[in-house]
């Protein structure tokens, strides 16, 4: 696997439009691009997208969450035809500070009912807005599949047996929440379940781990797994999981062995510096086949 092999897949005058929430997903997206000569065009959503110097390398505008009506405009006239969310958005957009175009104004009932339904509903509004301003909604694993997990170790350590009784406690607990539209994310130690994503993320979950390391239940306890996965009923055109380097940091942190994510479900973001940060680390990533 490497970091920059873009699939070729899209129809000859094509182009992408990357909107650019937080972490590395966007910039690995429009990099890959741009490095097979099919330069992206980014929609960077003010005060979400992290990574601004990277991002603003590309064709962009900087747009607050509330301006999507603007940005379809924006992307229209750049000439893109296939759009790929990419990246987190920590806050939901204010119907008092939206940009109040004729399109937006003519889907405002419909828009306040979707501002309150959970995150895959939400997604699967946004995903039909787009479509409905003429841009085609691509994931980003149909124009970058190389960024996906492959099967099996991709790190010089391998998970043992202990482990995949963790691997298996916790890919139950992540696909169980995942059901309920809470989270990808659950954490095993000693053959259970004992930690959940919520709506702090993946990060906040490690987090959450590192002084839970000391509860009684956990005394004595060594390892433990974290395991991502996609919810059994998501659009896989967006939020697919995802880990790169700080993910590998924090779970060295919580004092675990290794990541299991969903094999060509799950993204590895920055390739080669997470799996040496594993390596380094002595950590295990290991990619697992997911039953619904």
């Amino acid at each position: 696997m490497s970091d920059t092999q873009p699939s070729g897949l899209l129809p000859p005058g094509s182009r992408v439009g990357i909107v650019a929430g937080s972490g590395s997903l966007p910039v690995n997206v429009a990099q890959s691009l741009a490095l097979a000569g099919l330069q992206p065009f980014v929609v960077i959503l003010e005060n979400e997208a992290d990574r601004l110097l990277e991002l603003k390398h590309h064709q962009h505008v900087v747009l607050p969450i509330e301006s999507a009506a603007v940005a379809f405009d924006h992307m229209k006239a750049a000439g893109v035809t296939h759009a790929v969310l990419a990246g987190g958005v920590a806050r939901r957009p204010r119907l008092t500070a939206l940009k109040w175009t004729p399109r937006v104004l003519k889907v405002l009932p419909r828009l306040a009912i979707e501002l309150a339904l959970g995150d895959d509903g939400l997604l699967r509004a946004v995903m039909r807005h787009i479509e409905n301003a003429g841009i085609r909604v691509v994931g980003a694993h149909e124009v970058v599949p190389d960024l996906l997990a492959r099967s099996g170790a991709m790190t010089l350590v391998a998970p043992g047996a202990e482990d995949e009784r963790n691997i298996k406690a916790a890919l139950e607990a992540a696909k169980a929440i995942g059901r309920m539209d809470i989270g990808q994310a659950a954490i095993a130690i000693g053959g259970r379940a004992v930690a959940l994503e919520g709506i702090e993320g993946t990060d906040g979950l490690l987090e959450r781990m590192i002084p839970m390391r000391n509860h009684g239940r956990l005394a004595g306890k060594t390892g433990g797994v974290l395991v991502k996965c996609a919810k059994p009923s998501q659009d896989l055109r967006a939020d697919l999981p995802a880990i790169g380097p700080k993910t590998v940091l924090d779970a060295k942190r919580a004092g675990l062995r290794g990541i299991a994510v969903e094999s060509n479900r799950a993204f590895v973001l920055d390739f080669s510096q997470t799996v040496a940060a594993a390596d380094e680390a002595g950590l295990f990533i290991s990619g697992i086949e997911v039953e619904p």
